[in-house]
């Protein structure tokens, strides 16, 4: 209940993000990642994945639980069985006319022996002849009787088997989907941090060129104030027509400086658009377009590993895949075990012979053990249980491999930070010059003691400067989401 209660709250929040998003059309960072957390669709299929590793861990465990299971069949014989041969059947359907002969025999031997008998003999025999008859049909039905009419045959069995020692191989595998849950749900983990990765680049890659075409904007400011000075000097007779060729040039090539920089400030607006969710030609404007000067926060460089290794999805989900592999080498070894399991059946058929046989549905009940010992197999178990063991080695060897690799990223991308933060220092001390270069520039040219092409020069140096500045400002925030998602403190 709680955490479906934490889905409906967070989509409401992210809703309400997209809405105030588009209607507004002023994003935040936290806004952006917010949205493109929601609306990546590798990230939903990972959910799904998640999903379908949970339920195949509760399917496993259904392997403790007894199952039950039902069959039924029909079957249409062209002939039926018979438990009497033809001989056996005429012999009893003539049973009364077959003893016919031999009692007339006995009859005439009884009364040529003793003809004082004549009498009773004769009074015998008339009675014998109306008994025969009885004895025929007597005859007929033990052979109807025999009868097994199975040319229609029904069958129904109602099953229950109850594992009770398979060798290990069904707690492995719920270990086994336990184990890969988790790791969907790590890779996951892995995904967002990816795309949190991929929308911070974007966002600050837009904010370095709005500023970048502020200062493509100002400099052409700059140079058409120039030109115009330029221009009233020539009419004064004071400055050169090359002067004023020199400085158009420097305006030609500024305005198409700053036509890139819009073309390429678009690019950027539809690549966030895209990782945000929200339509490319939307008018988006980000929350920190206006600030002069991006704010920085200097990270502590001096981190634990050990936490770095806990952070880091990958290293968990190759912890995982290492556990999953050593439970498969149990899963391996238990198809060599012994397995032992409870059955119980009722079985019910039509014809029945449970009083002899009878047209009807009948059934029995049974219950017992059923015992599987594998006996030899040319050493196949062992090989295969060798071969997973093996498969186990890999995966901690690409757990070392990736902890030492982890490692030298985590001090590569401190290294990057504290380069960054030394060429911000850099750029904005050569800022500083540069500022009071344009200064005395302009002051010299308006007093008529510096040349143009010093001027122009003066400029060019500021644009440097004021360029650097702002990439090495992108470029330190940028180290910094780099180093967090190095140490796996990326959320």
């Amino acid at each position: 209940m709680l955490d479906t209660m934490k889905k409906v709250l967070t989509l409401t929040i992210l809703c309400s993000l997209t809405l105030m998003g588009k209607a507004q059309g002023v994003l935040s960072l936290d806004s952006c990642r917010a949205l493109a957390l929601a609306n990546n669709k590798d990230l939903l299929i990972s959910n799904e994945k998640i999903n379908a590793a949970h339920y195949q861990r509760k399917a496993a465990f259904t392997n403790y639980l007894p199952s039950i299971s039902a069959t039924g069949a029909y079957m249409r014989n062209q002939k039926e069985f018979s438990l009497l041969n033809d001989d056996h059947k005429a012999a009893l359907s003539g049973l009364g006319t077959n003893l016919a002969g031999p009692i007339g025999e006995v009859a005439t031997k009884i009364v040529t022996a003793y003809p004082d008998l004549a009498p009773l003999v004769s009074s015998l025999s008339g009675k014998l002849g109306a008994v025969l008859p009885e004895l025929d049909k007597a005859g007929s039905s033990i052979v109807d009787a025999f009868r097994t009419d199975t040319r229609n045959v029904y069958a129904g069995a109602i099953t229950l088997t109850q594992p009770l020692y398979m060798g290990g191989k069904i707690r492995a595998y719920n270990k086994i989907t336990k184990y890969a849950e988790e790791l969907a749900q790590q890779q996951h983990q892995s995904g967002k941090q990816e795309v949190i990765m991929s929308t911070d680049q974007a966002y600050w890659q837009v904010i370095s060129l709005v500023n970048k075409k502020k200062l493509a904007e100002g400099y052409l400011k700059l140079l058409q104030q120039l030109d115009s000075d330029v221009e009233k000097m020539i009419t004064e007779g004071v400055a050169t027509k090359a002067d004023g060729l020199s400085v158009r040039v420097k305006v030609n090539e500024a305005e198409m400086t700053l036509t890139k920089v819009e073309d390429g400030l678009s690019l950027a607006r539809m690549l966030l658009c895209q990782l945000c969710g929200i339509d490319l030609s939307s008018p988006i404007t980000l929350a920190d377009e206006n600030m002069n000067d991006i704010p920085l926060i200097t990270p502590d460089t001096h981190f634990d590993m050990n936490t770095a290794y806990a952070n880091r999805p990958e290293i968990r989900s190759l912890e995982l895949a290492t556990q999953i592999y050593g439970q498969k080498v149990n899963v391996t070894r238990a198809e060599y075990l012994p397995s032992i399991a409870l059955m119980g059946n009722y079985i019910a058929t039509n014809p029945s012979v449970f009083n002899s046989f009878e047209n009807k549905f009948k059934g029995m009940w049974n219950v017992g053990v059923m015992v599987q010992v594998p006996i030899w197999n040319w050493g196949q178990g062992f090989y295969k249980t060798k071969a997973a063991k093996a498969e186990a080695r890999i995966a901690q060897y690409q757990l070392q491999d990736a902890k030492e690799k982890i490692e030298l990223q985590v001090n590569q991308a401190a290294f990057k930070v504290n380069e960054a933060n030394k060429k911000l220092t850099m750029a904005s001390k050569n800022m500083e010059k540069a500022d009071e270069n344009l200064r005395y520039a302009v002051l010299g040219f308006k007093e008529g003691v510096i040349a143009t092409s010093n001027v122009l020069e003066a400029q060019t140096a500021w644009l440097s400067a004021q360029s650097e500045k702002i990439d090495s400002q992108i470029d330190v925030k940028l180290t910094q989401i780099y180093l967090e998602k190095s140490l796996g403190t990326l959320r």
